[in-house]
């Protein structure tokens, strides 16, 4: 059986960040797209739901130092839990924390526009925890025993 467009593969976090990753600011409800219209209007934005886990979709920037290329280094992950995943609070700038993603899958995917396209992944996570610890992990939703399998991935990683 060939796999279906949209398969997340599951990927050990130390093997796609050998340095690990900083999160840039806080990680923030992922809302629907709205119009103009719409806003002025009045009409509320909902957040977006995961097609396959059926969770709440959250949004954060993050940078990897193992990029080498800057405009490469910084891009979206999306969490996928009830509630909002909690980062610790150990800053190593003023908005800047090391973490490490729990629950990581990749989609690979085709960026870029024009005759500048390229194959990049999008990532996805289930919540994040302190690097290099053994904690639990500071995520929300399903308990860290229930298996999640990720669905169509939109935290931006592009390779080339």
């Amino acid at each position: 059986m060939a796999l279906q467009r949209g398969h997340r593969f599951p990927v050990e976090f130390g093997e796609a960040f050998p340095r690990g990753l900083v999160l840039v600011g806080e990680i923030e409800p992922d809302l629907e797209y709205q119009s103009q219209e719409e806003r002025a209007r009045g009409k509320e934005q909902r957040q977006l739901m995961d097609e396959v886990t059926g969770l709440r979709q959250w949004r954060a920037t993050v940078t990897d130092p193992d990029e080498q290329k800057a405009k490469r280094a910084s891009f979206e992950v999306i969490f996928m839990a009830e509630v909002q995943p909690a980062p610790l609070p150990d800053e190593v700038l003023p908005g800047m924390r090391p973490v490490e993603l729990v629950g990581l899958t990749a989609s690979p995917k085709v960026m870029g526009q024009g005759e500048f396209k390229f194959l990049g992944y999008e990532y996805r996570a289930t919540g994040v925890k302190a690097p290099g610890s053994g904690e639990v992990p500071r995520s929300a939703g399903r308990s860290e025993g229930s298996a999640q399998e990720p669905a169509k991935a939109t935290g931006e990683k592009k390779v080339g």
